[in-house]
């Protein structure tokens, strides 16, 4: 009697397993690198959360991910080869992505916390990496005609990086930049007198920062962090202004879980503003702020839900959801393409930051009239920030827009010094003084 012997393709639709019957070595690597990634999504969300943080604050952050690393554990021994190595291959590039903030803190402070199961997550990551790429050549498909065999791994090639584009990249943005923020305090280059200052939010976290005393009664907060600011809080000093600028949470010195995009960050610049109305040199009315790019953002969505900024400069505003990534001056068919890239980006930030989407900008600065407003915009920087003439619109009568179009993003005072000081300045003392 003759032996059969499967064909090529139920041989690859069939799991992966040793002659005994038990898990393949490339199905346990893989339950390895999963485990490992998951290991640090527990210990950064449960086991060892930032301070100022409980594990209840990243139920959502923390669950979602374990939760579909599991799902992943489950279906690999079940796929076929070309789709296992495909999954070895995403969940790599995520498991890298996981273990930045951990290579970031180790690098700039020293390995410690959570550092340490961030480190394994990547190398797990570089491992499925590995796996993947190998499942993907053992398995590849060598019948059929030649004349096809090479078209469809091609077709099959742009399949993948379509995928990697809309699904992988967005996912591991969102995690990268609600895990990881500036992890020292810079160099202080101020060159004037300057106070160490502590003040807490109103969800507990304790955010530390300078403060220039005020001359004139006026102040102003420099957002966001102790760096980007530094320049400009020369110049408002110079004037006469107190000057507050300070580590954001999850930054510097202060506590809390960082977010690049300024989600939830509104309440850091209303923490800002309780401290110096508490301040015997300011007064509680002659307040107002100065931010950059992500700082302008959450200057214009803070005094859209406050009244105790009395003046607002927004420099560099864009885009931080998919509505307002959406509302650029785009041509559709590019709108039409990074559709899924802007949504999935947007939902993964939701998840991993464990905070609600914002409102769209557009539908929150209405809200700041009458206050005077003045908008600083480079529409040729590719920063999106082509979205302040719709803010200029949505303000109304109250709001200026000032666009330089030579400048960089956030450049303004570096193309135009003398006309950045005089604007900015005189805005300040029309509005405050």
């Amino acid at each position: 009697m003759t032996a059969t012997h499967p064909t090529r393709s139920e041989t690859r639709a069939a799991p992966p397993l040793t002659r005994r019957g038990g898990r393949s070595r490339e199905t346990v690597l893989f339950l390895i690198g999963i485990a490992l990634i998951a290991l640090h999504v527990l210990d950064d969300n449960f086991l060892q959360p930032q301070p100022g943080t409980s594990p209840g604050d990243h139920l959502v952050g923390g669950l979602v991910p374990l939760a579909l690393l599991g799902l992943a554990a489950w279906a690999y021994p079940r796929l076929r080869g070309g789709r296992r190595g495909a999954l070895a291959l995403a969940l790599g590039v995520l498991g890298i992505a996981a273990g930045i903030e951990g290579y970031y803190y180790a690098r700039e402070l020293g390995p410690s916390g959570d550092d340490f199961t961030g480190l394994l997550a990547m190398l797990a990551g570089v491992m499925l990496l590995g796996l993947g790429a190998v499942t993907l050549w053992r398995t590849r498909r060598t019948d059929g005609r030649l004349s096809w065999r090479y078209p469809r791994r091609a077709l099959l090639g742009f399949a993948g990086v379509l995928v990697a584009a809309w699904v992988v990249l967005p996912i591991g943005l969102g995690y990268v930049t609600t895990h990881t923020g500036r992890a020292v305090v810079p160099p202080n280059h101020l060159g004037v007198a300057y106070e160490d200052v502590t003040f807490k939010t109103s969800d507990g976290l304790e955010l530390e920062g300078w403060y220039v005393p005020s001359k004139n009664g006026a102040a102003v907060i420099a957002f966001p962090g102790r760096n980007g600011p530094q320049k400009q809080t020369r110049v408002l000093a110079r004037h006469g202004y107190g000057v507050l600028l300070f580590d954001r949470r999850g930054e510097g010195k202060s506590e809390g879980d960082p977010n690049s995009w300024g989600w939830g960050g509104g309440k850091d610049v209303k923490a800002a503003i309780a401290y110096l109305k508490r301040r015997p040199d300011v007064d509680p009315g002659r307040i107002g702020g100065i931010g950059l790019s992500v700082g302008g953002e959450m200057m214009l969505e803070t005094a859209a839900e406050t009244d105790d900024l009395a003046a607002v400069v927004s420099e560099g505003a864009g885009a931080r959801t998919m509505s307002e990534d959406l509302d650029q001056d785009m041509p559709r068919v590019e709108k039409v393409i990074g559709f899924p890239l802007t949504a999935l980006k947007t939902a993964s930030i939701a998840v991993f930051s464990n905070t609600p989407v914002p409102s769209n900008l557009k539908d929150l600065v209405g809200r700041t009239a009458p206050r005077p407003l003045l908008l600083i915009a480079a529409p040729d920087s590719g920063h999106g920030e082509d979205l302040n003439r719709g803010y200029h619109r949505a303000a109304g009568d109250s709001a200026t827009l000032w666009e330089i179009p030579e400048s960089k993003h956030v450049g303004g005072l570096a193309a135009r010094p003398e006309e950045y000081e005089r604007r900015v300045v005189g805005f300040f003392n029309e509005a405050l003084l």
